[in-house]
């Protein structure tokens, strides 16, 4: 390699170590599940949020239509309250969950997210559930609204927010896949998040869905995200600037460095790593 391309690699480096710094929220857990929803992640979900007396709330408004139990329903979120898939599906949630104090919150109405009635119900909730979907459709109903703003308010009063595929992706400051109308990864005008974890991007599925480098993409351009990949059953527990790895399967870390033959590492179940250093934690 030429010494003018070594200058280049130094110059980039040093200018990709200057600009890390992410964080996660003061107060309060965040739960940020790549996507399985395994018991093992739900459990420690309801744990942290109080247990069986823990009250929940559960946004599934990334999702174009649900489908649940046994007998795969299939739930429009759009459709009236009125519908029985609604009961059928709220009792899905009890038994997921383990708790009968379960509220569904569900919007696309911008001006119905940001009311004193609609938000006013996260008040009383110890634990919040951010579904599966699309992660646009999260931003475009309560990205800037007093739903975000009680989600904040719930962290800080030590309450809990998990995530799963979207719901995951939402919790990051830039989001990937913003537009669900095309298959964009960094979607121009559909990439902010709500940033409880503060320069971050987040891409769940990473193995299943072979996402393995689309991080390197979005740090190259964004060198001061941090990327962090997550398997499907595995999950991050945030607290502060510091997460612990669960579940099973690994978690890619893209700092837009280089590596041994890839430009990503990996954490497994049982690793920490700080998000204000970007260094795993020894």
């Amino acid at each position: 390699m030429s010494s003018a391309k070594n200058a280049s690699m130094i110059l980039v480096i040093a200018a990709t170590a200057l600009a890390q710094g992410s964080s996660g929220p003061s107060k309060g857990v965040l739960v940020v599940d790549g996507g399985g929803t395994s018991q093992l992640v739900v459990e420690e979900f309801v744990r942290l949020a109080g247990g069986p007396s823990a009250k929940i709330a559960v946004i599934p408004t990334a999702a174009s239509s649900l489908r649940f139990g046994g007998q795969k329903t299939i739930l429009n979120p759009d459709w009236p309250r009125s519908r029985p898939e609604w009961a059928l599906y709220e009792k899905h949630l009890e038994g997921i969950f383990g708790t009968e104090s379960i509220t569904v919150l569900h919007t696309r109405d911008r001006q119905v997210a940001d009311s004193e009635e609609f938000a006013g119900a996260l008040r009383s909730a110890t634990g919040v559930f951010l579904g599966t979907g699309n992660a646009g459709r999260h931003a475009a109903a309560y990205l800037g609204t007093k739903v975000q703003s009680e989600l904040a308010a719930l962290l800080e009063r030590g309450g809990v927010i998990m995530g799963s595929s979207a719901g995951s992706i939402i919790l990051g400051s830039f989001i990937v896949r913003g537009r669900p109308d095309k298959p964009l990864l960094m979607a121009k005008g559909h990439t902010v998040g709500f940033g409880f974890l503060r320069n971050v991007a987040i891409n769940p599925h990473l193995t299943s869905a072979k996402r393995d480098n689309e991080l390197v993409n979005v740090c190259d351009e964004h060198p001061s995200l941090l990327g962090l990949g997550l398997d499907d059953d595995v999950a991050l527990i945030v607290r502060g600037n510091r997460f612990e790895v669960i579940g099973k399967g690994g978690v890619a870390v893209y700092d837009n460095l280089p590596k041994e033959g890839a430009w990503y590492s990996w954490l497994k179940p049982g690793d920490s790593f700080d998000l204000a250093t970007w260094k795993k934690v020894q």
